[in-house]
């Protein structure tokens, strides 16, 4: 009987091994998918992270990519407006000039007044010897006048007195 409990050990070995592997390829899977899934939590916060750090970037970049599309407009502006500068700094030599002809012809023109004057003065002092007395001031005199005709002339007239009145007025005014 020693092959027959050879054959009995000999087939429970075999059936307990293919009942293991029956459950190794059972399980297998799950595990892989658990092994998998352990995996992915401890890699997902990170490259959670990452895609975030990603988007921040893109953003950062996307404004920049925008101040530099900016600044190349604002250079080509400027480089359009090179004539007009050019222009500017034309009109600024022309004005520079025309202002120190001005200034060459305003000395020209007083040396030339002073000599004449100077001239003039010389020559027409030359001639005059003419002592001009003190005259007395004839303000007061002058206004006693002016009172005097305007008490005489009066309001007798009506309209014609008014307009008198206001010349004497004036005249009164312009001798103060």
């Amino acid at each position: 009987m020693s092959r027959a409990s050879d054959l009995i050990f000999k087939t429970r070995k075999t059936s307990e091994k293919i009942s293991e592997n029956v459950h190794i390829f059972a399980n297998d899977p799950s595990l892989a998918f658990f092994r998998v899934q352990e995996h992915v939590r401890k890699v997902l916060p990170a490259i959670y992270e990452k895609r975030e750090e990603v988007f921040q970037l893109q953003k950062n970049l996307q404004g920049h990519c925008y101040d530099m599309e900016y600044g190349v407009e604002a250079l080509q502006t400027i480089e359009k407006s090179e004539p007009l500068f050019s222009n500017v700094q034309a009109i600024l030599k022309n004005s520079i000039f025309l202002k120190q002809q001005l200034a060459t012809e305003e000395n020209r023109m007083k040396v030339l007044k002073e000599s004449i004057k100077s001239s003039v003065y010389k020559r027409f002092s030359a001639h005059l010897a003419l002592d001009l007395p003190d005259l007395p001031d004839f303000s007061g005199v002058i206004r006693d006048t002016s009172q005097r005709i305007e008490n005489k002339i009066g309001p007798s007239n009506g309209r014609d007195a008014q307009s008198n009145l206001g010349e004497l007025q004036r005249s009164y005014t312009t001798l103060h």
